[in-house]
């Protein structure tokens, strides 16, 4: 299930806002200008799945948001866990690239078709942590302050959708303050 927490952007250790409510986080997400959908999870999809057998799975969905948003490339990519030692250090650089505060020119587009990842999205003097799963699409406005977090060990199936066959440049803050906020592990863990 989705979780949403929200801390002031000065003080993780104050929660302000911590609630698994679909309509409460759609409504939050709102007011910042944030797409949240959840869509029904294809329950076949191969434990590595190619983009196109991702696609092909939720075609429909994925046509209704090119339509309704303009997008010109829609792919599909997973993180699945390994033991191998090049897996390892391929998942910590990816991990450790977007675990830094940035933007885009552009709308990220997120969809899960599978497993787990944690939006942060720095608005307004606060930290608005998504932690998205399986069914969730997250929406994250172009310009938007944020970082992404796949965790230690990723393992997750999701959609990217591009208005730019370039894909999603970043652009970096000087002064990030995402190393201080809980990580998707300690989000993670705190929910059992």
């Amino acid at each position: 299930m989705t979780l949403l927490t929200v801390w002031p952007e000065d003080d993780p250790t104050t929660v302000l806002r911590r609630t698994e409510d679909p309509q409460e986080i759609r409504a939050v997400l709102g007011e910042l200008r944030v797409r949240f959908e959840q869509w029904p999870v294809v329950a076949d999809l191969p434990a590595e799945p190619t983009s196109e057998e991702v696609l092909a799975a939720y075609r429909e969905r994925v046509d209704k948001v090119i339509d309704e948003q303009g997008y010109v490339l829609v792919d599909a990519l997973h993180m699945t866990p390994s033991d191998d030692i090049r897996w390892q250090e391929k998942a910590a650089a990816a991990r450790q690239r977007f675990l830094s505060e940035h933007t885009h020119d552009d709308d990220e587009d997120r969809f899960f078709a599978r497993g787990s990842g944690v939006f942060y999205l720095h608005v307004d003097g606060k930290v608005h942590a998504v932690l998205c799963e399986a069914g969730d699409l997250l929406s994250v406005p172009a310009n938007t302050t944020h970082w992404f977090d796949m965790g230690s060990r990723p393992d997750y199936v999701s959609v990217r959708f591009f208005h730019d066959e370039e894909g999603w440049v970043g652009d970096f803050v000087e002064n990030s303050i995402a190393h201080r906020f809980p990580s998707f592990d300690e989000l993670s863990a705190g929910r059992s």
